[in-house]
C-alpha cells in the first residue's frame, strides 16, 4: 500500500505527503493560547523534527468555532491568531496549518498557512471547499464522523472541480453512539485509493465528544497503541495535537499528547513505518 503509484504526492510548504516521501506529522496545540505559548511550543516541537529526522508540520487554530459549550475558550480568532502563526513560521521556519470555518476566511489564511484545514463538521460545506481549492493552498479535508470513507469522494470532486490539485485526507474516528468514537482500520485504504494521501488524526480519534459536562473528554492514554495500528496499516502522515501540560491545554486537555512523550513516540512510529513500506 505504501508503494501505490496511485497516490499523488502532495506539498505542505517543505514537507512533503507521499508514497515516496518520509512518514510526515502534523503537531501543535489545538488553539492558539498565546503568541508566546504558540512560538515557545513550536521551538520545542521543531527540534524533535531536527533530532529525529521527521518532516513537520507546525498545527494551531485561530479559532475554535465548534466547541461543546458557548463559554469554552474559542481562540484569539482571525485577525490577532495569524500574526501569531506568521511569528511561528518565521521563528522555526515549520510550515502551517490551521482550520477555517467560513468560506470568506480562505484568502487571508492562505496569505500565511500552507495548508487549509476543514474541519470535519463541515467537510461537505460546498462553498467552503470551493473557496478553499481556489486559494492555491493545499487542503486537508477531516472526514466528517458521519461519513464512510467512499464518501469522501464528493468532497474530493469538489475540490478539484475547483481547480484544488493538493488535497489531503484525514481520518478521524467515526460516530459510534452517544460519545464515543471508533476507527475502522479499513477506512484508510480506502480513503488512500481516491488517490490522495492520507493523515490519521489520532488525538482527535480518541476524544469522547462532549462527554465532559460542556467540555470534550478524551482517552489519552491510548495514543500511543492507536498511532501504532494506524501507521502499520499505512498512511503517509499522523496529526497529534501536543501540549507542555495537557491538564492546563485550552482545548481538547483530555486528549492531546503531552510534549515528553511525543519523540520516543515518533521514533516508534517511523521504525513501524519503515517496515510497512518496506513490505
Amino acid at each position: 500500500m505504501g508503494d501505490s503509484p496511485t497516490v499523488r504526492t502532495v506539498p505542505a510548504g517543505a514537507v512533503r505527503f507521499g508514497p515516496a516521501e518520509p512518514l510526515a506529522f502534523i503537531l501543535g496545540p489545538c488553539v492558539i493560547e498565546s503568541r508566546d505559548h504558540a512560538v515557545d511550543l513550536a521551538v520545542e516541537i521543531a527540534a524533535i523534527g531536527r533530532r529525529t529526522g521527521c518532516p513537520v508540520v507546525f498545527k494551531a487554530s485561530f479559532d475554535k468555532a465548534n466547541r461543546t459549550s458557548i463559554t469554552s475558550y474559542r481562540g484569539p480568532g482571525l485577525t490577532k491568531g495569524l500574526p501569531v502563526l506568521e511569528a511561528v513560521k518565521v521563528r522555526t521556519g515549520l510550515p502551517i496549518l490551521t482550520d477555517i470555518h467560513e468560506a470568506a476566511q480562505a484568502a487571508p489564511v492562505a496569505e500565511v498557512a500552507d495548508v487549509l484545514q476543514i474541519p470535519a463538521f463541515l467537510c461537505r460545506q460546498t462553498d467552503l471547499l470551493v473557496a478553499a481549492a481556489r486559494t492555491g493552498r493545499t487542503v486537508n479535508v477531516k472526514k466528517g464522523q458521519f461519513l464512510a470513507p467512499d464518501d469522501m469522494r464528493h468532497v474530493v470532486g469538489k475540490l478539484t472541480e475547483a481547480g484544488g490539485t493538493d488535497i489531503l485526507l484525514t481520518e478521524r474516528g467515526t460516530t459510534f453512539g452517544y460519545h464515543n468514537l471508533v476507527v475502522d482500520m479499513r477506512g484508510l485504504p480506502m480513503l488512500r485509493a481516491l488517490g490522495f494521501p492520507v493523515v490519521f488524526d489520532v488525538t482527535h480519534s480518541l476524544q469522547l465528544p462532549g462527554a465532559g459536562d460542556g467540555v470534550t473528554s478524551g482517552l489519552a492514554e491510548y495514543i500511543e497503541p492507536l498511532a501504532q495500528a494506524g501507521v502499520g496499516a499505512g498512511v503517509d502522515g499522523v496529526f497529534m495535537e501536543v501540549h507542555e501540560e495537557p491538564s492546563r491545554a485550552k482545548s481538547d486537555a483530555a486528549n492531546a499528547l503531552a510534549l515528553d512523550l511525543v519523540e520516543p513516540l515518533l521514533r516508534r512510529l517511523v521504525a513501524i513505518d519503515r517496515i510497512v513500506r518496506r513490505g
